[in-house]
């Protein structure tokens, strides 16, 4: 029959430690309720939780029409989610998406995260660096 060693009981002692320290931790952290954003709150939030305006944003930046507008059906031409913001640069959309942690990312900035779709149209702007962005055509879409 096999002893078990020292060394091995304390291995498994710390690991069990470790597994009962992060689980009592998970479970506080998750018995936080996390605080809803109220939009009535904030000036110049929309319904959507998102500050943009009700009429939209219509700026230029760094010699680029930035127009942001919120979409009464969903963006991207009705699609998608309502109040859903649609950005156009130069006339052109730029495809947005939010992530789950609330952050944003652009088809020309897909692995930086931003806190709003203004902050990711101005940072597409800054990445095209004058460049012209392709107009937005998804699968299927007549063109």
């Amino acid at each position: 029959m096999k002893k078990i060693t020292r060394r091995q009981a304390l291995g498994t002692a710390a690991g069990a430690a470790t597994a009962l320290g992060l689980t009592g931790l998970v479970a506080c952290d998750a018995a936080k309720p996390s605080p809803a954003p109220d939009p009535k709150a904030q000036p110049g939030v929309s319904a959507s939780g998102l500050s943009i305006p009700a009429n939209g944003i219509d700026e230029v930046f760094e010699g680029r029409r930035i127009q942001i507008s919120l979409a009464k059906g969903g963006g991207h031409e009705g699609h998608g989610l309502p109040a859903w913001p649609t950005i156009k640069i130069d006339g052109n959309e730029l495809h947005i998406m939010r992530n789950a942690d609330g952050t944003w990312v652009s088809v020309i900035n897909h692995y930086e995260t931003f806190p709003d779709p203004v902050a990711a149209a101005r940072a597409a702007v800054r990445t095209l660096q004058g460049g012209h962005l392709a107009p937005f055509a998804p699968e299927g879409a007549a063109q």
